[in-house]
């Protein structure tokens, strides 16, 4: 059998010198026949020579660099020509944090070198140039393909020299990848898949995949890229422009593991202010601090859970100026009257400016805008200065408490133009081909460095349409952007969120019911109105808690069909406090995924690995939200554990089955894993308030259990100096003993002494979301440890 292929001559990319391969790898394409038994061209054998930390191979004029930065961190750099310094990366760490160097046990042989860790192995194949990954005890994990692996296309973006680069992997049959960002393709899997990495509204380029073998592959550029998984055998990752290939191969094999070395490398997660894991009321658009004052007032007079208020855009006289227009008075004033109400304001602020106002004045001057586009330069450290303290400093500086930076892509002009526009444009910091996807990580990143150096007491919270590797560090949090309202819509977000979780993004939200609704006056429609309390049961369970829309009301109250429904899950939301804001700590402490598709805890299950329509919110909660019209029930995989329960009822069922669950309008399928541990205050109407009464402990049988339990001042950063407290809590299932160890630290205004609630949950007892009217144990701790046996 004539087996036909398609060559191209830069695919000989090593068969002779530099000046060689740069003629030939325009050239176009052409077919041949290759009979069974023929040999494909490859590059000349590879010298190798150890390097301190790894190892460095010339392949006829390509050179391969490879670095051990960690046991578990492999990171490769090759070029066409002899490596230079590579261009910037603000993304990582500096060096000594982002790849510090570890020892290696080096060998070589006829067929091969080797470099071996504690963690893993890395050998480079001497006659085809690629490079393979294996467990430290041999397992194989990826190789790059075994045909020319790594290619160099000669192109001219931008009026510069530079290079199309690709490298060719081959994943295994049994394997799923994930990650890559959030993309609205309704994909959870993108095994077979073709993903573009641009930043754009509702698309977010982050080029960090992980497998289900348990490793991470790091593509470490913010060029426009492309992931290419067509062909199943071949899994190609493309940049539009680069100086040569450059990515870091993450060792596992957990994903929390793979994760915890992406942001030992990127930057790890700060604390965000508590109130920023209650409500946030918002819609398109408040017209003045008057409206969102009343409207704060009647959730405190209704006694409806809620922490935060937002004013969207066209606030201002001017965009770009912080000049209110005439519907505003006394801004300071009516934050100061909202603060007084527990109630926070965060306000929409862009980086895309109005040519009239005096902040564009200002960077045009100085030529600190992107070219032909009415956004600041956000490479540049100076336009990032004048752009702080021309807009959101002074705003900080009134009151307000955390800023929704919109169209950060970015989009370059009104209307709404931002698909990967830096591609095509010359930056400060490069050629915008190189540096196309980095704009929403500097942007957030000089926003909050200097609200940081401005103001201490207030923790930095940001809400943002896109992201970039790294930007997980700023503590931003994103939304999936401008998505519809529909089941299609909805149904496309819990997927792209539980990618991004898998892409090192801890905090990310939707616009609760979308934000295009499906017809003109929608609320008036009992469909939608179903549809905006099943994404509002979802959202109850996302890390960050908000309805928004381009609706003319979007309050609980104006869902009137629903409305008890909102109000129940707001107040579950609340109950749960304690263990979300716990959850926040583990993120920040431990590199934890609060938002968890089911492959993170069983990635050896495959009956998880296409599963993107369940997850588990931190270690207990598995979450079933239910994305279709009129659904009664729906279809859920409970993964295996000692027993589940029924969070509703507190029965209990067997792991390792699928079920078919109750659901009707007013329940989403929710299930608590055997051992777990569930700390749940009493009703708050907002997250920093005083419960003033027990906390309940849900202990749900079957297995051995811990849970720390975190609390701090919750704001400021006191707690980055140690101001904060833990209590550590273990249940023993073989005895039936729960332990309060004792109290780990403290901070001023710390609660001394806490009572408990002990409830031992079963079918009838412990089960749903309002306070148990019965505790099987009362325990007064006061921060020694104590034990007792709870029957």
């Amino acid at each position: 059998m004539v087996v036909r292929r398609q060559l191209t001559f830069r695919l000989i990319r090593a068969l002779g010198s530099s000046a060689a391969m740069l003629v030939l790898a325009s050239a176009p394409t052409f077919s041949v026949a290759q009979m069974p038994g023929q040999k494909m061209p490859g590059p000349p054998r590879a010298d190798v020579q150890q390097t301190p930390h790894g190892l460095h191979a010339t392949i006829g004029s390509e050179s391969l660099e490879v670095t051990v930065c960690a046991p578990a961190v492999i990171h490769v750099v090759a070029s066409p020509q002899p490596l230079a310094k590579a261009s910037p990366r603000p993304w990582m760490l500096e060096e000594q944090e982002s790849c510090p160097g570890a020892s290696a046990q080096f060998s070589q042989d006829a067929q091969s070198a080797t470099l071996r860790t504690e963690a893993l192995q890395v050998v480079l194949n001497l006659k085809r140039g690629n490079l393979s990954y294996l467990s430290a005890d041999g397992k194989p994990l990826l190789n790059e393909g075994n045909s020319v692996p790594r290619t160099y296309e000669p192109v001219e973006l931008n009026g510069d020299h530079t290079y199309r680069v690709t490298d060719r992997f081959s994943p295994t049959m049994d394997e799923a990848v994930y990650g890559l960002g959030q993309h609205q393709s309704g994909m959870f899997n993108y095994r077979g898949a073709t993903v573009e990495l641009g930043q754009n509204n509702t698309d977010v380029a982050i080029p960090l995949l992980l497998s289900s073998k348990g490793y991470g592959l790091l593509w470490n550029t913010a060029s426009l890229t492309t992931f290419d998984n067509r062909f199943p055998l071949e899994m190609k990752l493309s940049a539009m422009a680069g100086k040569g290939i450059d990515y870091y191969f993450l060792g596992g094999p957990q994903l929390d593991a793979v994760l915890h070395e992406y942001r030992s490398m990127t930057g790890h997660t700060p604390m965000l202010p508590k109130w920023a894991y209650g409500f946030f009321q918002s819609k398109d658009r408040y017209v003045s601090l008057d409206e969102i004052r009343a409207i704060a007032e009647r959730y405190r007079a209704e006694h409806l859970p809620l922490d935060a208020m937002v004013q969207d855009w066209f606030w201002w006289k001017t965009e770009g100026d912080p000049i209110f227009n005439a519907n505003y008075h006394d801004v300071a004033q009516d934050l100061d009257a909202l603060h007084r109400l527990n109630v926070h304001a965060m306000i929409s602020v862009w980086g895309l400016l109005d040519p009239e106002s005096e902040t564009y004045k200002v960077l045009e001057s100085k030529h600190e805008l992107v070219n032909q586009a009415h956004v600041y330069d956000a490479t540049n450290a100076e336009a990032r200065d004048l752009y702080w303290s021309h807009l959101p400093g002074k705003l900080l500086a009134q009151g307000w408490d955390a800023f929704w930076l919109d169209s950060a892509e970015p989009e370059e002009y009104w209307p709404h133009m931002g698909d990967a526009i830096l591609s095509s444009r010359q930056l400060a910091i490069g050629n915008g081909a190189e540096f196309t996807n980095v704009f929403p990580l500097l942007h957030t990143l000089g926003v909050q460095q200097h609200w940081r150096a401005q103001q201490q007491d207030k923790r930095v919270f940001l809400l943002t349409r896109s992201a970039f590797l790294g930007q997980q560090r700023v503590g931003a949090t994103v939304w999936s952007g401008d998505v519809y309202g529909t089941y299609w819509g909805l149904s496309h977000q819990v997927p792209g969120g539980l990618n991004f979780a898998l892409s090192g993004y801890p905090y990310w939200t939707t616009d609760i019911g979308g934000y295009w609704p499906p017809h003109d006056n929608a609320l008036a429609d009992p469909a939608f109105q179903e549809l905006y309390a099943r994404w509002f049961e979802y959202g109850t369970f996302c890390p960050i808690f908000r309805t928004h829309g381009h609706r003319p009301h979007n309050e609980l109250w104006s869902f009137n069909t629903v409305e008890p429904i909102l109000v129940d899950y707001d107040r579950l939301r609340y109950r749960l406090m304690p263990y979300i804001y716990s959850l926040a700590w583990k993120v920040t402490s431990e590199d934890y995924t609060m938002q968890r598709p089911l492959v993170m805890d069983w990635r050896t299950d495959p009956e998880t690995w296409n599963l993107g329509d369940e997850f588990m919110f931190g270690p207990a909660l598995l979450v079933s939200p239910v994305l279709k019209a009129n659904a009664t029930s729906r279809s859920v995989y409970l993964p295996a554990a000692a027993t589940w329960y029924d969070f509703w009822t507190g029965k209990t069922l067997r792991g390792a089955q699928q079920i078919e669950a109750d659901a009707p309008l007013d329940r989403m399928p929710l299930y608590v894993r055997a051992g777990s541990i569930v700390p749940m205050g009493p009703q708050i109407e907002y997250a920093a308030q005083d419960p003033g009464g027990p906390v309940e402990l849900r202990i749900y049988r079957g297995a051995d259990g811990d849970f720390n339990l975190y609390d701090d001042a919750g704001d400021g950063y006191q707690y980055e100096q140690g101001q904060h407290a833990i209590i550590p809590i273990h249940w023993d299932e073989r005895t039936a003993t729960l332990t309060l160890g004792a109290r780990q630290g403290s901070f001023p205004g710390m609660t001394a002494e806490r009572k408990f609630r002990v409830v031992l949950v079963a079918a009838g007892h412990g089960a749903g979301a309002a306070v148990s009217t019965a505790a099987d144990a009362e325990l007064d701790y006061t921060g020694a440890a104590m034990q007792t046996v709870v029957h």
